[in-house]
């Protein structure tokens, strides 16, 4: 089985490529929806509200917008966040993978793989890119942030630029060149190895 990642900079459109590779049959793994489950664990609200306090509460769970509003602004509440929350995504996502070890891939994705070091848990990497302007009209429109809030969260993850260096396939989704066909070819790649 190879074990595949995907990642690109916040609104490159990893999400898509990744809904791409599961219609064609591929298990797909989303790190960022399981980090957020992870949230509502009791232990992990514990030691959440002991490093921030009770302000990032809202009705005894964790409110997402309060956490990223100190998290995207500091590096070091950042890195205290991912200490707690990243060893239980790797776990569970090493049990995801042996669950699905009969596939001829699996496919992971993750907006900060390299930041986070998962990188290395993966046979292939596929970075899907955009340009910036686009990421930020795209994520505008999604999640009605404002563009300033966008640019935080950009700035704690590595530029495109880095991630297409360390890449095994670069997909460009900047709204011109077909995606589907990019997947396809990186698929059949997968198929035959």
């Amino acid at each position: 089985m190879i074990r595949v990642a995907i990642t690109g900079n916040l609104g490159s459109g990893k999400s898509t490529v990744a809904q791409i590779f599961e219609i064609l049959g591929a298990p797909v793994y989303r790190a960022d929806d399981e980090a957020r489950k992870f949230l509502q664990d009791r232990e992990v609200i514990r030691r959440l509200v002991n490093g921030f306090g009770e302000t990032i509460l809202s009705d005894g769970q964790i409110d997402r917008k309060s956490l990223a509003a100190i998290v995207f602004n500091d590096p070091e509440a950042l890195r205290f966040l991912n200490r707690i929350i990243h060893p239980l995504v790797k776990r569970d996502l090493r049990k995801w993978i042996s669950r699905h070890s009969n596939n001829t891939y699996i496919v992971h994705e993750s907006a900060i793989l390299f930041e986070s070091g998962f990188n290395k848990e993966f046979d292939k990497v596929i970075v899907v890119t955009c340009p910036v302007e686009t990421a930020i009209a795209r994520v505008i429109e999604r999640d009605k942030s404002s563009r300033e809030a966008i640019l935080s969260r950009m700035e704690n993850q590595w530029p495109q630029e880095k991630k297409i260096e360390k890449a095994d396939f670069v997909i460009e989704n900047d709204g011109l060149k077909l995606v589907i066909p990019q997947v396809l070819e990186i698929h059949k790649k997968l198929l035959s190895e």
